[in-house]
């Protein structure tokens, strides 16, 4: 069930391990749209909105949930590189504890602050009771969507990308069946979404973990194995936490920079909704060679294969750059069709021409968002995840200097550029953190190399 991504061509190696990932971040956008798709075609614009709402703040706090699990997973995939299976199972342990405590605090402080947030937000009068059914019901969901994000972490981490798309495939169509069941007879609106997620989470969750638990023999615990470890958690934590942070501080710049589009009016946040999902169907690829350049650039940093991580990212980057054109080519004819799916786009032409003008100014710039997915990533899997967090910190100067300076004076075409305006702030700087990244490594490596080969002439003195 395991993977070695330490040998063979480094093109083939991302590209076949890609693959999976990219299904399986397709279903799980399939997913996440559902909700919104049925909503919007059954329950109307105004509960669309309600829930394109809830992105950001969903956002902010699921992914810090999605970015601590794939630090944890770091770690595992390097111990996995190196062969160092007995400390692998005790990491896998820890981060199993760690996930436990972080889950019940965040879900308590979540639910209880809904509201709350949403009224930081200026969430429009007519939209906001929506919002906070909706939200408040996903948050409740948390414990469940640790559980999977971590289960499906270490399983790529050990090299296995095409076991969780399965269960995405499986839980994605419950997910929407119950949508078209809650929302469509039972008529329980954006309630029935949230409560059709929810279980859909639980499902997702539970088969995945018995299946980790049951095939994969690496993971076979012994008693000692699940014992708790501070140096294990140290690790995870300094490599989970930060992530996490990089994640939350991104979509801290998304939550003023919703709370700007919020300022423009429901018609606004229903354009920047549609379009916004749109658009992540899209950029699905980006994120999954993202998601393979970590596990990859683990697996070759435990296995000391400096080399191979450099001709990795050099494939990736060869990958972005012929999907991003590709990709903002087709979206310039296809973008009504796909906003089709969560309105009618006949009768809201206002919202549509406006999704189109976002669309096109966000699909130019595909090729550097694809580019800092890549940088973000490997220098992640590196073990430098509080450099990357950096990063996210430029994206959130940016989008929020874009809410307070543009999108007063220019309108909704301000809110057009915020995320142009992040990605290429990002770039700015992983690039010159990724090379930083490298050549402190290669000089560690060196180090190590050199410190063994005098121990060695040491002994045959």
């Amino acid at each position: 069930m395991t993977k070695d991504l330490t040998s063979g061509s480094p093109l083939k190696v991302i590209l076949m391990f890609t693959f999976p990932l990219v299904l399986g971040n397709l279903f799980q956008q399939f997913y996440a749209l559902a909700d919104t798709i049925i909503v919007g075609r059954f329950c109307g614009v105004s509960a669309l909105a309600s829930v394109g709402a809830t992105g950001s703040v969903n956002y902010l706090i699921l992914g810090f949930v999605i970015g601590v699990c794939n630090g944890f997973a770091i770690p595992i995939a390097q111990l996995f590189g190196a062969r160092d299976y007995k400390d692998l199972r005790r990491h896998v342990a820890n981060a199993a504890w760690l996930c436990i405590a972080a889950s019940v605090v965040l879900t308590i402080a979540t639910v209880a602050l809904t509201r709350p947030m949403m009224q930081l937000m200026q969430t429009p009068d007519d939209i906001i009771d929506g919002a906070v059914i909706y939200i408040g019901w996903i948050f409740a969901g948390i414990p469940f969507i640790f559980l999977y994000n971590m289960v499906a972490a270490i399983m790529r981490a050990l090299g296995d990308s095409k076991t969780p798309l399965y269960f995405l495939i499986l839980t994605s169509a419950l997910n929407i069946g119950l949508d078209l069941l809650f929302v469509i007879p039972f008529k329980f609106g954006v309630f029935g979404a949230a409560l059709a997620t929810d279980i859909s989470q639980v499902i997702s969750g539970v088969l995945s973990f018995i299946y980790l638990c049951r095939k994969f023999d690496v993971l076979k615990m012994q008693k000692d194995d699940l014992v708790f470890s501070k140096k294990a958690c140290v690790r995870l934590m300094g490599i989970g936490v930060p992530m996490g942070l990089q994640c939350s501080i991104t979509a801290i710049g998304s939550v003023i920079m919703q709370w700007a589009v919020n300022m423009l009016g429901s018609t606004a946040v229903a354009a920047v909704t549609a379009a916004g999902k749109t658009q992540n169907l899209l950029t699905v690829p980006l994120e999954s060679v993202g998601t393979a350049m970590a596990t990859y650039a683990g697996q070759n940093l435990g296995a000391s294969r400096m080399d191979r991580v450099r001709k990795g990212t050099n494939s990736a980057m060869l990958i972005i750059l012929v999907y991003g054109l590709a990709s903002a080519f087709i979206l310039h004819f296809t973008d009504v069709q796909i906003m089709g799916l969560f309105l009618d786009t006949a009768k809201e032409v206002d919202i549509v021409a406006m999704g189109r003008q976002y669309l096109f100014w966000n699909s130019v710039f595909f090729v550097p968002l694809g580019a800092l997915i890549v940088w973000r990533y490997t220098i992640q899997g590196l073990g430098f995840s509080s450099l990357a967090m950096l990063a996210g910190v430029a994206e959130m100067i940016a989008r929020t200097a874009v809410a307070i300076i543009l999108v007063p004076i220019l309108g909704y075409f301000g809110a057009e550029l915020a995320n142009p305006a992040a990605w290429v702030a990002a770039c700015l700087f992983l690039y010159p953190a990724y090379r930083w990244t490298c050549r402190q490594l290669d000089n560690r490596l060196l180090a190590a190399k050199l410190h063994i080969q005098g121990d060695h002439a040491e002994t045959v003195l």
